[in-house]
């Protein structure tokens, strides 16, 4: 079915990388997220070859390609990091994560652009950003580095379409760079999705300043706080200031086929049925 709109959430991987395809099936989902590495320590131990299989294998069993799965890496990289050494853990870190997907077979990998910690110019940030994707890019194959927008919380870069541009025109290869889009993070960030109109619009400037065909995946989130107040609170659907109508209007945007549609909403139990109506809502 081409028109097919993949719907899921960041699963748990407790336990190990094998189980996150598992949990995403028992839910209902057609696609997941994962931390394929404790999320909050820098070091992890390699994966090995029978968790590779069986993650590969579960995947197979449960329906999951490569295109539906979208990992997350680590909260404590910071791609722009002011302090050199800091700056150079981040990349260790980053090309560490990336191989980790290179072996899982996935195709994909979700990650924070970076913030300037207010030591540096957001310009050379956003340049160290792109300098460190490119580095990890030529030491790794088949895994597109995927950008985050963010709330603009802090010192956080990648919360407007334009220092998200200026990324990626930095980057060499641009065939392996994309963009996931954060429902929460775009409506703090002061992009207004509570009507139809407004999420056309979104999308249209999102096609405008970035280009559409780097929207690599979504982060389907409320917002607990107010718009434009570059506070990142995710919220369920339909119990924040965004409301529902944002998200039946993203499933019949025509911007969503195929790409993994990602729920980090706070009340898991509620995820079959938020998925359900997800699908529901789907042209």
């Amino acid at each position: 079915m081409l028109d097919k709109r993949w719907v899921g959430a960041h699963v748990s991987a407790q336990g190990g990388v094998a189980n996150a395809p598992l949990n995403a099936a028992a839910i209902g989902a057609t696609a997941f997220a994962l931390f394929t590495k404790n999320q909050r320590r820098w070091n992890a131990s390699p994966l090995t070859a029978a968790e590779i299989e069986k993650f590969k294998q579960n995947c197979i069993e449960q329906h999951f390609s490569a295109a539906q799965i979208l990992p997350h890496d680590s909260y404590l990289i910071n791609l722009g990091h002011p302090d050199p050494n800091m700056l150079q853990k981040s990349r260790e870190a980053f090309l560490d994560e990336m191989q980790r997907c290179e072996q899982l077979g996935l195709t994909l990998l979700n990650f924070h652009p970076g913030s300037h910690l207010r030591e540096i110019s957001e310009s050379l940030c956003l340049r160290n950003i792109a300098d460190s994707i490119n580095l990890v890019l030529e030491q790794t194959t088949g895994v597109t580095a995927v950008l985050e927008n963010t709330a603009g919380q802090g010192s956080n870069l990648g919360h407007r379409f334009e220092q998200l541009a200026e990324i990626i025109e930095h980057i060499e290869d641009k065939s392996r760079v994309g963009v996931c889009l954060d429902t929460c993070h775009l409506f703090a960030a002061g992009y207004d999705l509570r009507t139809n109109d407004s999420v056309a619009q979104v999308f249209a400037e999102f096609a405008q300043i970035v280009g559409m065909k780097y929207l690599k995946g979504m982060h389907l989130n409320d917002c607990k706080s107010a718009f434009n107040s570059h506070v990142d609170r995710h919220d369920s659907l339909g119990y924040g200031a965004i409301g529902k109508d944002a998200f039946s209007a993203i499933m019949a945007h025509p911007a969503t086929v195929q790409i993994p549609l990602i729920l980090e909403t706070i009340r898991p139990e509620i995820w079959p049925d938020e998925i359900a109506w997800l699908q529901s809502q789907s042209s």
